[in-house]
């Protein structure tokens, strides 16, 4: 069942909630992760707000409306101790989530005056212009900087830059800004910015989302974060700014980590000790577990002390091997690894009891039939739990980047907690046959369509970093391709013949050396969730004909033969044969944002089949 509305509790620009005129606006649960995050900008009726931190003096997401959710391995990867659902309730007299105003700067249309909401004297409760009764519009624009700060449009300094360029807040004049639409277009042009003192001639936003546009104006970042309030410290940032429509996805984007919980951690019962994993993991001798436990609990420790050591070993098998302080990256690898031992070795039901949230089963078909296709060893899912958790958010991110880079922290402060998502479904896991994809990818022609994709990527990698020693490698081998565009063209597959929509249906890629696996699963909190008809898809026998036909589908592109026969494909050139007409998926679907993509290597060229991992099978 889809969980109850999350209700938003707007707040006065001071910060201090207004109690006695509550404005609410309703959004679903998940979409205070994905979408309506801390820090990101919300458009309810003719306002627009900013969702407030998570520091405690903030008080953003109530804890009697935000239940505790428990993933062992996210939180130990996270370094947080539990998970928070966001706050929801069908309560009208309970807070939700808070949020600020923000842009501040707002225009009225019958009067064309441009200025801070609070100087229109609106009456109270309403987002009106004081003189003429009518709705005020929020600034459409707003400026922000790769470390994540945001600030408004600098309109004053826009107006006056042929008269006063790099005027300082002592100089401003005293007229009042004006703002217009001439109407005769809908571009930049047509919005005219203009200042009653006459000093500086009328100007259009023309230019204005140029690049170097604001630094031009000697204007710098100063750090401003108004998603947390007044309360929060302001240093200068220095950094470039850039100018952005409110409404643009380059204003806010999530940094999701997630993990599926695999045994031990599956059995669903709650966790006693929770807040003593921190302290347990420091111990590496039985005897000096069994001592911390006896003085906690007074000897009624909640879990055998057999069972604590084994879950304590299963944590440790997790860290990266060879390393002593293992980073970020590797240590999310090694989470991944873990699952794809998981899923290969599987964990039938019948070993446990009904709250086991993951169960996965070899399927009762001739596997053999798969043999021909090189798919090898699929596996059906029949339950799984997800938890997708906010670690952060970034601004001004680049679109076609696999990595987090300049993440904005959540809240002024330490937290232990993040905000997350649970989610139940199923899923099909598959793997590649190692013995026929060593020799393909080794192909001079496969190696050099997926050298072209990778240099791409790392020229995009490395121009976000800004210094190319710093850079992030990037991950793309030929096995990683064409896991990536086989697991896209089975979901368009399912969503056409086993009637899931393609944005229920989600990837999980297993990708290393040592790794050649795909989990397509459902992990959704409405009606496409657990019903059975997925993990249906996974017998050989069905399972076998889907590729055939979703390889098959893939030959031909709507788009071609420009979609086949390009160069370059997607910003940045992060794409070969790829494009939405054949391979692409919605958003949510893809875990690295419908790039690193080339159904070449699945289907061939019509210069080279054998390119084509799955060539063969277009022959037979």
């Amino acid at each position: 069942m889809t969980p109850p509305p999350a209700r938003r509790r707007r707040t006065a620009e001071g910060g201090v909630p207004a109690h006695n005129l509550p404005r609410r606006g309703a959004v679903r649960r998940a979409q205070a992760i994905t979408t309506y995050g801390v820090g990101s900008l919300i458009a309810v009726d003719n306002e627009s707000f900013i969702v407030s931190g998570l520091d405690k003096a903030e008080d953003s997401w109530r804890s009697d409306e935000a239940p505790r959710i428990h993933e062992r391995r996210l939180a130990r990867l996270l370094d947080v101790s539990h998970f928070r659902l966001p706050p929801a309730s069908d309560d009208d007299s309970k807070d939700g989530m808070r949020v600020r105003r923000f842009p501040l700067m707002h225009s009225c249309p019958e009067c064309t005056e441009l200025q801070r909401h609070r100087d229109f004297n609106p009456p109270a409760g309403k987002s009106v212009c004081g003189t003429c009764e009518v709705d005020l519009v929020p600034s459409r624009f707003v400026v922000a900087c790769e470390a994540g700060h945001l600030d408004e449009f600098p309109y004053w300094h826009w107006v006056h830059r042929s008269v006063e360029r790099g005027a300082t807040t002592t100089d401003r004049c005293d007229g009042q800004l004006r703002l217009r639409s001439s109407g005769r277009t809908s571009s930049l042009r047509s919005i005219l910015v203009s200042c009653t003192c006459e000093r500086a001639p009328q100007v259009s936003m023309e230019g204005s989302f140029r690049r170097n546009a604001l630094k031009d104006l000697g204007l710098k970042c100063q750090g401003t974060r108004p998603w947390l309030g007044a309360s929060a410290s302001t240093k200068g940032c220095g950094l470039p700014l850039r100018t952005l429509q409110r409404g643009s996805s380059a204003v806010w984007q999530p940094v999701l980590k997630s993990a599926l919980s695999i045994p031990p951690w599956s059995d669903g019962r709650a966790d006693p000790l929770a807040e003593h994993w921190d302290a347990l993991r420091e111990y590496d001798n039985r005897e000096h577990v069994e001592i911390y436990l006896k003085g906690v609990f007074k000897g009624q420790c909640p879990l055998p002390l057999d069972e604590v050591m084994a879950l304590l070993d299963a944590e440790r098998e997790e860290d990266p091997d060879g390393e002593a302080a293992p980073t970020f990256d590797h240590r999310y690898r090694a989470l991944r690894n873990k699952e794809y031992e998981r899923l290969r070795s599987g964990n039938d039901e019948s070993e446990h009891s009904h709250d086991e949230q993951f169960v996965c089963e070899t399927p009762l078909g001739d596997q053999s039939v798969l043999a021909p296709l090189g798919v090898t060893n699929p596996m059906l899912v029949k339950k799984l739990r997800e938890v997708r958790a906010l670690k952060a958010f970034t601004r001004l991110a680049d679109p076609d980047s696999t990595t987090e880079s300049k993440e904005m922290p959540l809240s002024d402060s330490s937290m232990r907690w993040l905000p997350a998502m649970e989610v139940r479904g199923e899923g099909v896991f598959l793997r590649l046959d190692e013995d026929r994809l060593g020799p393909w990818e080794k192909a001079t022609a496969v190696a050099a369509r997926t050298e072209r994709i990778r240099t791409a990527h790392q020229r995009v990698l490395d121009q976000r970093a800004g210094d190319a020693s710093q850079a992030v490698p990037s991950p793309v081998t030929p096995r990683m391709v064409l896991l990536h565009t086989l697991a896209h063209i089975l979901i368009n597959e399912w969503s056409l013949e086993a009637g899931y929509p393609a944005a229920a249906l989600r990837e999980r890629l297993y990708t290393a050396d040592d790794m050649a696996g795909v989990l397509v699963y459902t992990a959704t909190s409405d009606s496409a969730g657990s019903l059975g008809g997925l993990v249906a898809q996974g017998e050989p026998e069905l399972l076998r004909r889907t590729i055939r036909s979703a390889v098959r589908r893939a030959e031909w592109c709507s788009s071609d033969p420009l979609c086949m026969e390009t160069e370059v494909s997607g910003t940045g050139g992060t794409n070969l044969a790829a494009c939405h007409a054949c391979v692409m998926l919605p958003e949510t679907s893809c875990e690295h944002n419908n790039i690193l993509l080339d159904r070449a290597l699945l289907v061939g060229t019509p210069d080279d089949a054998h390119v084509g991992f799955f060539g063969d099978v277009l022959n037979h």
